[in-house]
């Protein structure tokens, strides 16, 4: 069996469609014992029933647009099925469609351009509306807002599309309106009906049925002779009522002008400003008229002429004119004052007084003009010249003639100086004070002395050497120890210094310049060698060999602290490393034995008992001060001995005492404080020579 039943859309939802158990004539209660089932043909379940009332309600939002379309009938199938026994029933819903749907437009506005010399009667179609309700609901028909021009023309499709149409009833005029503002409302036949408005722009396109017209039929202006180029001489007006192209005007000059007036006077196109682009001669004509045509740009064009009188104004328009008629760009700097430098003519095409003429330059340059006849003046050099203080010059000279106002030129003549060998090479100072390491390296740089020459080119290449100082040792000649590199005045060691042979040395260091003839300065440099640890300590007393030592002999009765003997030892370092330690490294019984460590006097520290050995081997390290310090070793060797102990003490002490030892320490002693001043004076000379 088949069921229909007619429903509208959008229907909310629970709404009722139909009672099931009704239309088909069963008990209700059988239905719900039967395992109602409803199946729909679509994706989505619109309808859902209730087994307890039969009742078949709407579950989902129903559109009919979105279902059928514009189908004129749009359907829902359904399936019933229940059991006990298995049973069908097929259940068909017709969607009526309501009003739900205004017609719209593609867009809110359209323009339209249209011709204004468009015929009667042009048609000019606007995109149709839309409308997607079915039957009366849909889109019936448009309306065209008043208007002087345009009509309205639905045409209808087979189809039953409705298209509208503007129709041309009166003729446009762009000048009189340009633009046209329409509205067109299209409206379906609903109840209530629903519609849509578009608004319509009408451009009225211009036509070229006007020709330029000038504010004035002539026009006159007046300039002076020479004007600058591009000088203004008249801006033309004209105008045109069309637009576009059609109200675009353009400037030009008339065929009928001459081709020199072309060449003086030129008009710019767009603007129409007449201006000077060559030049104005009173003394050739004294008023031009010149001829313009204005045309527009349409098709065909449309043109207007009008002439335009110039007068000329005399004026002093001719500047003097400078000559060289002699001149040297070149000039030696030992040049007397009163030289030549140049030879000038000069000249004015004006007559009268514009045409007389006066140069000068500037005073404060060292050139001065001497007029030598009418229109003629020589560039001398007016004092001494000095290429290392100014090396170019530019000399301006200025001519004037007596116009009003006055008209002047000015020419520049560039002078270069060639130098002249008159300036001594200087040293940066006017001696050098150099400390050296001994044993430095051979080649090692020492000092740098630098020099500068004012002069130019050839004139300033310097070359070094070293000359013996007066008053030195002849034998010590720095040649000997020392090489100079003549260019960059680099001082190096040829042999490593010897501070014990020698401290000081000095010398002069000569520049010289590539000059004919060379000029030549000295400087003064002083070398002081700075002393190195590089001696060890030597042992003067007792002399031994190395491989051997020194025997002493004293009485198993000596009294302590008796002297033995004493260890002599000098360095011939100086300063801090001259300074010497003596230290009892090894001995048989060190508590038996002391070294003094200044005087290096050994004595004996306690009395001999019985059980001490009978000889006694001591080993002395003298060392000096230096970094690293150096030493050296001495063996004593003290022998216990039976014999008259007054006999023993006095041969040991004359031994210790005797033979100049006392005279040695003394010039020791006195030699370390001479070097030891002579170090401290020198760093304090130096110290205030670098300050």
């Amino acid at each position: 069996a088949q069921i229909r039943y007619s429903i509208p859309e959008e229907l909310t939802r629970g709404a009722f469609v139909g009672n099931i158990a009704k239309d088909l004539g069963t008990d209700v209660a059988k239905l719900a014992a039967a395992n109602l089932q409803v199946l729909s043909d679509s994706d989505s379940q619109y309808f859902s029933v209730n087994v307890n009332t039969g009742v078949i309600m709407v579950s989902e939002r129903i559109d009919r647009e979105q279902l059928c379309g514009q189908n004129p009938r749009c359907f829902l199938h359904l399936k019933l099925a229940i059991e006990n026994p298995v049973e069908f029933y097929r259940i068909e819903v017709e969607i009526l469609d309501i009003n739900d749907n205004p017609p719209e437009f593609p867009s809110d506005e359209v323009a339209l351009r249209i011709y204004e010399l468009a015929s009667l009667g042009a048609r000019f179609p606007i995109q149709p509306a839309q409308d997607p309700d079915v039957g009366t609901n849909t889109l019936q028909t448009y309306h065209l807002s008043a208007n002087d021009n345009f009509n309205l023309n639905v045409k209808a499709r087979t189809d039953g599309g409705k298209f509208p149409e503007l129709v041309l009833e009166r003729a446009l005029d762009r000048e009189f309106r340009a633009f046209h503002y329409l509205v067109l409302t299209a409206e379906d036949g609903g109840s209530p009906p629903q519609s849509s408005k578009i608004r319509i722009t009408i451009q009225v396109l211009d036509a070229n049925d006007n020709h330029p017209v000038f504010d004035r039929p002539s026009y006159g202006a007046r300039l002076v002779e020479n004007s600058p180029l591009g000088t203004l001489v008249v801006k033309l007006n004209a105008t045109d009522v069309d637009e576009g192209p059609n109200g675009d005007i353009r400037y030009s000059l008339s065929s009928h002008n001459s081709a020199a007036l072309r060449q003086i006077f030129a008009i710019d196109e767009q603007t129409g400003e007449i201006r000077v682009q060559g030049n104005l001669d009173f003394e050739e004509a004294t008023v031009y008229e010149i001829e313009v045509e204005a045309k527009d740009m349409g098709s065909p064009t449309m043109e207007e002429h009008c002439s335009v009188v110039v007068e000329i104004t005399d004026v002093n328009d001719n500047a003097p004119e400078v000559i060289l008629t002699s001149f040297s760009s070149t000039l030696s700097e030992d040049a007397l004052p009163g030289t030549v430098v140049a030879v000038i003519h000069v000249r004015d095409r004006d007559s009268g007084e514009q045409g007389k003429v006066l140069c000068h330059v500037s005073p404060d340059l060292p050139f001065q003009l001497r007029k030598d006849y009418e229109h003629q003046y020589s560039l001398l050099t007016s004092t001494r010249l000095d290429r290392e203080n100014v090396a170019y010059y530019n000399v301006t000279v200025s001519a004037s003639d007596l116009g009003h106002p006055p008209l002047s030129r000015h020419t520049i003549l560039p002078i270069t100086l060639i130098d002249v060998n008159d300036n001594a090479p200087q040293f940066e100072q006017a001696s050098y004070e150099v400390l050296v390491a001994e044993n430095n390296p051979v080649g090692s740089v020492l000092v740098t002395v630098s020099a500068a020459d004012p002069d130019s080119e050839q004139n300033s290449r310097l070359s070094y050497s070293i000359l013996r100082a007066g008053g030195t040792d002849p034998g010590l000649d720095p040649t000997r120890y020392l090489s100079i590199h003549p260019t960059n005045g680099q001082v190096t060691a040829k042999f490593p210094f010897d501070y014990e042979q020698t401290t000081y040395l000095q010398f002069h260091v000569e520049v010289s310049d590539g000059g004919s003839p060379a000029l030549r300065n000295r400087t003064l440099v002083h070398v002081f060698v700075v002393d190195q640890n590089d001696n060890a300590p030597r042992v003067h007393f007792p002399r031994a060999g190395e491989d051997s030592a020194t025997q002493f002999r004293i009485s198993p009765s000596i009294v302590p602290p008796a002297l033995i003997t004493k260890v002599v030892a000098i360095d011939a370092d100086s300063g801090r490393n001259a300074w010497l330690s003596y230290h009892l490294v090894e001995a048989t019984d060190l508590g038996l034995f002391s070294v003094a460590l200044r005087s290096g006097e050994v004595r004996i520290m306690r009395a001999l008992q019985e059980t001490d050995a009978s000889a006694h081997e001591l080993l002395v390290v003298v060392r000096d001060a230096g970094e690293p310090p150096l030493s050296t070793a001495v063996t004593l060797v003290v022998l216990v001995e039976e014999k008259g102990p007054e006999a023993l003490q006095g041969s040991e002490a004359r031994a210790a005492d005797g033979g100049g030892l006392p005279t040695i320490t003394l010039y020791l002693i006195v030699s370390l404080v001479l070097i030891s001043t002579v170090s401290l004076v020198g760093l304090a000379a130096l110290g205030i020579r670098c300050l």
